[in-house]
């Protein structure tokens, strides 16, 4: 695990809603029986919570154009994030938002991430085939967690229900109704790892992101889950498993598995992902413009 002032960038996920129902998605879209869409006044909070994070502060969900306040939220961003390129954004790019927003995104937002997964190389890792009820050795467990690669990579987050260490663990909290997170105050991303065991006691034993599993597909939209995780989602209600959209993994562990901060790209050619990454900028505005947003995109999913 590493200090929270040492991640690259830190994630406000405004909403879980998306049109999209991938693999093993790490916002768990799709077994939610009704989307979150973070009110104005904690958006507010949580930006301001971040006002000296020396990174990049994102705006994720789900997919956030489909949030109603995008606009506003996006404005609030910029007054508080003075320098664009510390202020990101992750999404989809629906083609109808895409356009409605186009030039605001252009505007706002100096670091963005846009994939609509559409391609069939996008490998994701399984999260919900819980890490205890595939590695024995409870020791073991937590060396490999000690070690994830989603903590090293890519992003705490802070939802309506407060901020976390990590991104995932921020996922199972609001979909298996836990507890919450810390405050959303100033300083809260000056966290070291001394902090997080609440917080991955809760999350790390029931998430399979630091094990060493088969990857899938994302556009399959099926999600690997645990016979312990399965359970879970059948209690709750999950629409996803209600619909037959899991398998439950039986397999064994990858031999050759070695995550990086491209991950789930990493099947992919370079040239390949860049096109498709410059073929969704386009819906933000025809001819130049879309150029230049393209130009902006970067590798991380």
């Amino acid at each position: 695990m590493i200090p929270l002032s040492r991640m690259q960038i830190i994630q406000i996920d405004v909403t879980n809603a998306c049109p999209n129902r991938c693999s093993n998605c790490t916002r768990l879209v799709g077994h939610h029986r009704k989307p979150f869409f973070m009110d104005m006044d904690t958006f507010t909070r949580a930006v301001d919570s971040l006002a000296d994070f020396p990174g990049v502060v994102g705006m994720i969900g789900g997919e956030p154009l489909v949030h109603p306040d995008f606009a506003a939220m996006a404005a609030y961003l910029a007054s508080v994030v003075p320098d664009r390129k510390r202020r990101g954004l992750w999404s989809t790019v629906p083609k109808a938002l895409g356009q409605k927003y186009g030039t605001l995104i252009r505007e706002v937002f100096g670091y963005q991430s846009f994939n609509d997964h559409s391609l069939d190389k996008i490998l994701h890792q399984p999260v919900l085939v819980a890490a205890r009820e595939v590695v024995a050795d409870p020791r073991k467990m937590w060396r490999l967690i000690d070690d994830c690669w989603v903590q090293r990579y890519w992003s705490a987050s802070i939802t309506p229900k407060g901020a976390f260490f990590c991104e995932v663990a921020a996922s199972l909290d609001m979909l298996f109704d836990g507890p919450g997170g810390w405050p959303v105050e100033p300083g809260w991303w000056k966290r070291v790892p001394g902090d997080y065991g609440d917080q991955m006691a809760r999350a790390c034993p029931h998430c399979g992101c630091a094990i060493a599993l088969p990857r899938r597909p994302s556009a399959e939209g099926i999600d690997d889950v645990s016979p312990g995780n399965l359970r879970r989602l059948t209690a709750l209600g999950s629409p996803k498993a209600a619909a037959g959209k899991v398998e439950v993994f039986h397999g064994g562990l990858e031999a050759d598995w070695h995550p990086g901060p491209n991950w789930y790209m990493s099947a992919i050619d370079r040239g390949e992902e860049l096109a498709c990454r410059a073929r969704i900028a386009r819906r933000l505005e025809s001819g130049e413009a879309a150029g230049d947003a393209a130009g902006t995109t970067e590798e991380r999913a």
